[in-house]
């Protein structure tokens, strides 16, 4: 499972990288391993208001389908559309696919996340 440092995370593996005011989403190492291979992936609409734990992605593999959540509350100001047409790439490289980036509206939730080696312990 890799994990990287400069990124956050939460309970429900996803992980975020914060770059000014805009926060990227996507899922885990972890996450996508469990999924397995993703054939769809439903994005939010640009512009919508989203509060943190609120569940706003959708992701389908030939498993099952399973909610994603945002872990920061804010506005979607921009979507991967990439993954409409190479859905498996969030399984090739998890941390290079992020699905959403929100427009964060409370920075602090950031300091409610966990680091890379607080995750790690929580997949153990």
């Amino acid at each position: 499972m890799k994990v990287l440092n400069e990124l956050k995370y939460s309970e429900s593996h996803e992980w975020i990288k914060v770059e000014g005011s805009k926060a990227y989403v996507g899922i885990t190492d972890y996450a996508q391993d469990h999924l397995g291979d993703v054939v769809y992936v439903e994005l939010p609409e640009v512009g919508t208001d989203v509060a943190a734990g609120d569940q706003c992605i959708v992701l389908e593999s030939v498993k099952a389908a399973s909610d994603v959540y945002t872990p920061v509350s804010g506005k979607v100001v921009e979507v991967n559309e990439n993954l409409s047409d190479n859905p498996g790439s969030i399984n090739e490289n998890p941390y290079e696919s992020w699905i959403m980036a929100v427009e964060l509206s409370n920075p602090a939730e950031i300091d409610s996340l966990m680091s890379a080696e607080d995750y790690e312990k929580i997949c153990d």
